[in-house]
């Protein structure tokens, strides 16, 4: 296949598995507690496994599981037994404890490891403090400048954004995906009761699932390996569906933290 429809081959298996995630999704989300948190707990045990396995390959059998179950357990423990700081104290703990237990590259597993631990909880605290309507937004937000960079990537082309790290991202999907975020951002004002401030929010939000998505495959170069894993069939790993929220997760937790939601709440 060339030209045009080679562009486009991928469309296909990447639309099916992301309707799937999406329906599984949309019924944890709407179910709440203890489904969500236990969806969200898994899937960040996943992407530890993932980051494990891929940054310490010659790890002995069951290692890298057992560092996964770890951190499913730290993060649904952790979010629904301590509050406020203390479950950041005790995530923080579980993040130098199973980074003491790599014996390399322990700068860069810290960091995404934190990331997603981090991002799970804050995951949890926003859809039990916030509601539905809050996660939609953060959902449609990835999903929806995920899918505006991929349309404008392979119509418009363009020069990359970074073809050492990840040759198939432009500059023209990347600004498709900020702008994508401005008429979400705008749809959302009214349900989520915040001012026009939620548009340049978003707008950090769409940014940090491009970042996430660019760190990702650069710990994948690091790694030597295609994809995270064959978690799921024919579309590699669990951290290569996720890496945009968990980013996106984590940057709106920072900005919670900071008091920017507080700040822009019904301001014109």
């Amino acid at each position: 296949m060339t030209g045009r429809g080679a562009r486009f081959a991928d469309l296909m298996p990447r639309f099916l598995s992301a309707v799937v995630m999406l329906a599984v999704g949309a019924a944890a989300v709407w179910f709440g507690a203890p489904v969500f948190d236990l969806l969200v707990a898994a899937l960040s045990g996943a992407m530890v496994w993932e980051l494990s396995r891929m940054l310490d390959p010659a790890a002995p059998g069951g290692k890298t599981e057992a560092t996964g179950v770890t951190a499913a357990v730290a993060v649904y423990v952790f979010a629904n037994s301590l509050s406020g700081l203390w479950s950041l104290a005790a995530l923080a703990a579980a993040v130098v404890l199973l980074t003491w237990r790599m014996p390399t590259r322990r700068g860069i597993y810290a960091g995404y490891l934190g990331m997603i631990l981090f991002a799970a909880f804050g995951l949890i605290l926003l859809r039990s403090g916030y509601g539905i309507p809050w996660v939609l937004w953060l959902v449609c937000l990835v999903v929806g400048s995920d899918v505006a960079g991929y349309f404008a990537g392979r119509v418009i082309g363009g020069p990359k954004l970074w073809p050492r790290v990840s040759p198939k991202k432009t500059w023209s999907g990347t600004i498709a995906g900020w702008l994508m975020a401005l008429p979400i951002g705008w749809i959302f004002m009214g349900s989520l009761g915040m001012g026009p401030g939620l548009l340049l929010v978003s707008v950090l939000i769409a940014t940090a699932g491009q970042v996430g998505d660019v760190a990702e495959s650069a710990i994948k170069r690091v790694a030597g390996v295609k994809d995270s894993s064959n978690l799921i069939p024919g579309h590699g790993g669990v951290m290569d569906r996720f890496d945009a929220m968990v980013a996106a997760a984590f940057v709106f937790l920072i900005l919670d933290a900071l008091g920017v939601l507080v700040l822009i709440s019904g301001a014109v």
